[in-house]
């Protein structure tokens, strides 16, 4: 057997493996229904909306909290983070337009103590509002300043939550992409998402697989402080799957997506999707340069070799070499289509799954670059990349 072949099957086995025995994490079927048992006594639910230079969403982002359905008593605190913009002016201004100060918190984070990262802090400066206000409330809801939520989201995922007596229950909301390579290369982000953390194995009790969504989490607020509180993630830049990790050491957690919640903020371009991938994909892989060229390895075999077989059977007229690639291609193509629906992409764009690839291997090189000259996870005028001593900055 020549190399090229050898190549191209083991490429093959690879999709087999993961269409087949991964967890299913390419159905999409882990979505959040509306027929949960209501409580009998909805509780009161305390929502912290860190943000930072979020003046040109904000109030949309506040007013679908504040437009909920919620039966039970909903109060909001938003955490500004030290905003260069008038986001926190903006807030204020929307809460005392409505009437509804009490209800809409709005509250700047004091200096950061070393060691936290800047979401982090806000998420802290939250927690302890919250507590001021009702340090009984069994549910936190963690959303990011750009997420506008459906009327009903909050209602849906307290049942939910309370039904299947979860420790944390966070959705994959829908991220915009309007036009050019977004529309591929964001549906393949949450593609490649649920690929490193199939949904179905995360709510899994019987799984160590873990893993949330940062744009909407729901945590019970006992199970979050016997996790060791916001204050043990201090120092995360990936801080949802850090959420998901320490929640599920708790008891059950749920993640799955939406069509309904979704981010305001568009990405329209290459440009976008490059800055939101690179800024954190090597933390992602732990600083390590030895993980770093497995999965450039990997990627490549995955994404590279299918398309390559097929064309070099068509030149060598190897058919075998032809078929693998081709099998290979398809199933990767099958696998991506359900994503590729639920952002209403024509499933003929599957095929383009293997420039995604090469894109995000290109972006996951660039994050390794950015960490070796120093500018690591920067974001908003602010790096969050670990310092000298681990600690973060």
């Amino acid at each position: 057997m020549s190399l090229p072949l050898a190549v191209a099957g083991l490429s093959l086995a690879a999709w087999v493996y993961l269409t087949f025995f991964h967890g299913r994490f390419w159905v999409g079927d882990q979505r959040l229904a509306g027929s949960n048992i209501a409580p009998a006594v909805w509780p009161h639910l305390l929502a912290v909306v860190p943000a930072r230079d979020e003046a040109e969403v904000i109030e949309r982002s506040l007013l679908s909290l504040l437009q909920q359905d919620y039966p039970g008593r909903l109060t909001i605190v938003l955490a500004d983070d030290e905003s260069s913009d008038d986001t926190r002016a903006r807030a204020t201004a929307l809460a005392r337009r409505l009437g509804c100060e009490e209800r809409l918190r709005v509250v700047a984070t004091p200096p950061r103590p070393a060691g936290w990262v800047g979401k982090m802090w806000a998420l802290q400066t939250g927690v302890v509002e919250a507590a001021a206000i009702d340090g009984d409330a069994p549910w936190l809801l963690f959303t990011d300043a750009d997420i506008e939520h459906s009327p009903g989201n909050l209602r849906r995922l307290v049942a939910r939550a309370e039904a299947g007596g979860l420790m944390l229950l966070s959705l994959m909301v829908r991220l915009e992409a309007d036009r050019g390579l977004g529309r591929l290369l964001v549906p393949a982000f949450v593609y490649f998402f649920q690929k490193l953390y199939p949904f179905a194995l995360v709510n899994d009790p019987g799984s160590k697989v873990a893993a949330a969504a940062g744009g909407c989490l729901l945590l019970r607020r006992e199970a979050l402080a016997r996790a060791g509180g916001v204050a043990r993630l201090r120092g995360e830049v990936i801080d949802d799957c850090a959420f998901g990790r320490i929640m599920k050491e708790q008891g059950p957690i749920w993640l799955g997506l939406t069509a309904s919640e979704r981010s305001i903020r568009s990405y329209m371009g290459l440009a976008d999707v490059w800055k939101m991938v690179a800024r954190s994909a090597f933390t992602q892989l732990q600083y390590s340069w030895l993980l770093l060229a497995g999965t450039m390895l990997g990627l490549g075999l995955l994404y590279l070799v299918p398309p390559m077989a097929t064309v070099a059977g068509l030149v060598e007229s190897s058919p075998a070499l032809f078929f693998a690639g081709l099998a290979s291609w398809l199933l990767m193509a099958a696998t991506f289509v359900p994503t590729l629906t639920l952002y209403g992409g024509s499933p003929l764009l599957a095929l383009a799954l293997p420039l995604a690839g090469t894109l995000y291997a290109a972006m996951t090189l660039d994050s390794a670059r950015r960490h070796y000259q120093g500018r690591g996870a920067y974001w908003k005028g602010r790096s969050a990349a670990p310092s000298v001593d681990g600690t973060g900055l």
